[in-house]
Parts: C-alpha cells; sequence; structure tokens
C-alpha cells in the first residue's frame, strides 16, 4: 500500500500506511494505518496531533510571495551546485560542515572552488529539504536510495524520506519528491514545507 501524507486544511497532517517513524533522540514512535501529526506547533502529545488546531486557529494557508522560488546553479571543478533558497529549511547541515563553500553572510554565499567535488557532495547529500542538489558529468544528483521513514527533528521540522507521497504541494523549482521538510511548529510562509521560522518562533519540543 501507498504511504502518503495529507496536509488537512487548518489541521494535522494524515498520514497513512507509514511504517517508520523516529526521533531525534533515535526512539521508535507509534504508527497505525491512519495517524494525524501536528503541524499547527501547539499539540499536548507532539508528534501526534491533539486537537490544538482547533482551539488555537491554526491557518494552513501557503502565504510565500514565491520571490525566492529559483534554482541558482554555481559551477565548480567537476561538480555543479544547484540550490533553491525558497525551499530551504536552514538546518544547516551544509554551514556546519563545510563552511568554506556554504559561507553564511557572503556573497555569493556558495562558493564551489573551495573544496574538492566529493567532499562537496557529501554534505549536499545531508540537505534534508532538497533546496541543494548536485550534478557532475552532466547528471544530477538529486533523490537518494532509501526506504519510506519520518524523522521528527529536533525542534525542528519532520525529515521525510523515500519517495512519500505529498498530496496537493507547491513544489518548488527542482524540489526533490523522494525528500522534504515539512512544518511542524505552524509558522512556516511556505506551508505545508519548512522555511526556517521554528528558529524565530523559537519552537520547542523536548520529548522528540
Amino acid at each position: 500500500m501507498a504511504i502518503v501524507i495529507e496536509p488537512l486544511l487548518d489541521g494535522p497532517y494524515l498520514v497513512k500506511n507509514l511504517e517508520a517513524l523516529t526521533n531525534s533522540k533515535g526512539e521508535t514512535l507509534p504508527t497505525k494505518e491512519a495517524l494525524a501529526l501536528c503541524r499547527c506547533g501547539c499539540s499536548t502529545t507532539k508528534p501526534f496531533c491533539s486537537g490544538m488546531h482547533k482551539q488555537v486557529g491554526f491557518n494552513s494557508a501557503n502565504l510565500s510571495d514565491g520571490s525566492l522560488d529559483r534554482r541558482v546553479d554555481y559551477q565548480g571543478d567537476g561538480i555543479t551546485i544547484h540550490d533553491n533558497r525558497g525551499i530551504c529549511a536552514h538546518a544547516g547541515f551544509c554551514t556546519d560542515n563545510l563552511r568554506e563553500v556554504f559561507r553564511l553572510n557572503e556573497e555569493p554565499w556558495i562558493d564551489p572552488h573551495r573544496a574538492a567535488a566529493e567532499e562537496i557532495a557529501a554534505v549536499v547529500r545531508m540537505c534534508p529539504s532538497g533546496a541543494l542538489s548536485y550534478s557532475t558529468s552532466g547528471v544530477e544528483h538529486r533523490d537518494r536510495e532509501g526506504s519510506p521513514a519520518i524523522l521528527v527533528s529536533r525542534n525542528g521540522p519532520y525529515f521525510v524520506y523515500g519517495g512519500i507521497e505529498l498530496v496537493d504541494a507547491p513544489w518548488g523549482d527542482g524540489a526533490s519528491r523522494e525528500h522534504y521538510t515539512l512544518c511542524r511548529c505552524g509558522q512556516s510562509k511556505n506551508k505545508p514545507f519548512c522555511d526556517g521560522s521554528h528558529w524565530a518562533a523559537e519552537f520547542e519540543d523536548p520529548a522528540n
């Protein structure tokens, strides 16, 4: 049976047939044929929905103006990095692990000449949102091999892997449909996708 995520209007994510749900502590969380995952950020039973979206008046509308939704190519020696700022979840794996290439507060923010192609590729593969991908020898490496799974990240979004179908999603330019990040703090303007708003909102989920 197909695994499907359906973002409900002003409500949770309805997830069907998921078998692999874990949190940032490495704990396996219970699943069933159909489960509801919180995306308003206010559930008392995170990551599962407790119905709080009704009390807080959660609005699931996508409010992004789309101005950042474009893919930019950075050509280096033996590798081209593709980047779409419009779908970035700001997880920080790139800037934390290869700051010579992925440079905060600099323009252009990516310099593909400052590391070997293999090193850059390894870091790009860490990107959970699909904002980053790369090409070598004219072939783009965007999707990954792996079983369908959802990871509840620490005080951040849901990391979705393995090509789980997302219903009625406003996919960004060049976005991967194999892996992506879904907002669970309720504050993203690019719903259902994460845009990093959990940082400013100081979203916390100590249990996961």
